[in-house]
């Protein structure tokens, strides 16, 4: 199941637990973790939300790439969700570990991946990260997996050298599946002139990729889907449970553009 077989696309963040290994792991085991993403998968589909990525966000401070221990845990989360859900999942590996995502999903079944910093090259908190495009596309064809790449321009959490509408064209030249404009962080509302921008210079869809809310969604009919993680937490905090009911306005919110559209 891939998300694009959507008009709109709603995809909620599944913000995993510290894993083993993180700096603030706790040791409460792989099956905690997996239970607390289980019960966010049910939110999201209990709310209507149309696909889920599954990241380890809360395994600040980030390495650049991930060590071994996180892809492991990471496989067996995925694995899990991917057996029970009843929506697509896609897998997102922090800092920037898109092959890792893309091996997660391979094995699992996941339908998607999202990579930060797909090319060129962006200067964040962990220091220079460099784009893996090509990595990404030959080992993609040497599985022989149809996993859908989403691929963000100008992430957030990190500077730019390049206009937006340069770092697009140089996204889409390098063949993702689609294109994620984002706030300066996480949580923080994507500005909509950054969603135009890139939508005149590219062909891609174009997903929303953070700060998105009910009372913000009319600013963004233009967008081909959302990503959105803190506002479906109860409270909005990083580390709560998803709330369905949340979720559930949401949906039906972008209902309401597609009915528009």
């Amino acid at each position: 199941m891939k998300p694009f077989e959507y008009e709109k696309p709603f995809i909620g963040m599944i913000h995993l637990p510290p894993l083993p290994g993180s700096p603030r792991y706790s040791g409460v085991g792989i099956g905690a973790i997996i239970d607390a993403a289980r019960r966010d998968l049910r939110a999201l589909e209990e709310g209507g939300a149309d696909g889920a990525i599954v990241e380890n966000m809360q395994d600040t401070p980030f390495a650049k790439q991930a060590p071994r221990e996180t892809i492991a845990a990471m496989t067996v989360v995925v694995q899990e969700l991917v057996r029970e859900a009843h929506i697509p999942i896609g897998v997102n590996v922090l800092r920037n570990d898109g092959v890792a995502a893309l091996a997660i999903a391979a094995t699992t079944g996941a339908g998607f991946i999202r990579v930060n910093v797909f090319c060129g090259v962006a200067f964040t908190d962990q220091g220079i990260i460099e784009g893996e495009a090509r990595e990404l596309i030959e080992r993609r064809k040497r599985l022989g997996v149809d996993v859908k790449i989403l691929a963000d321009v100008h992430v957030k959490h990190a500077a730019h050298l390049t206009t937006i509408e340069e770092a697009a064209l140089d996204a889409t030249r390098n063949g993702p599946d689609g294109l994620i404009v984002t706030g300066i962080g996480t949580g923080k509302r994507t500005p909509p002139e950054k969603l135009q921008a890139v939508k005149q210079v590219t062909s891609l869809p174009v997903f929303i990729g953070s700060g998105v809310r009910i009372d913000n969604l009319a600013t963004y009919r233009e967008a081909d889907g959302f990503i959105v993680g803190t506002s479906l937490k109860k409270d909005s905090r990083l580390d709560a449970p998803i709330d369905p009911e949340r979720v559930r306005a949401l949906a039906e919110a972008i209902a309401g553009l597609r009915t528009e559209g």
